[in-house]
């Protein structure tokens, strides 16, 4: 029988766990990704249930590690957008795999799986199955 290969640390999933661990920032990577929503009231729109000071940690965060651009226009009332970044585009195959691993893998109401059909079309993503 073979021996399983003994691996005690893994740095680049320790790394990637570090930057996207963060409460939130899955589901903040895809809405500015995939369904391009760039204003903090859009994002707390379609985050039910963050409060506006995790949600403006968790975009700290997401710009110090380089997968957003906070852009502020200086304008009164301030106007301020986020968008992804060289890095943040080239997680943006992730995010669409794990929608379609989520999509296929777990139990969702009609309700559920209609809005989601709806969402897809809207982006023109593909649908799953």
């Amino acid at each position: 029988m073979a021996q399983a290969p003994k691996i005690e640390w893994c740095p680049a999933i320790t790394s990637l766990q570090a930057v996207i661990g963060g409460k939130w920032k899955i589901e903040i990577l895809f809405y500015v990704a995939l369904a391009e929503v760039r204003h903090f009231g859009q994002l707390k729109r379609c985050l039910h249930g963050v409060s506006d000071s995790t949600l403006s940690k968790q975009l700290r965060e997401l710009v110090a590690d380089d997968f957003l651009e906070r852009i502020d226009y200086g304008e009164v009332p301030p106007r301020v957008e986020y968008r992804l970044t060289r890095r943040g585009e080239s997680f943006k195959p992730l995010i669409q795999a794990m929608w379609d691993w989520s999509e296929a893998e777990f139990e969702f109401s009609r309700a559920e799986a209609a809005q989601m059909r709806s969402a897809r079309d809207e982006l023109g993503i593909p649908q799953v199955r």
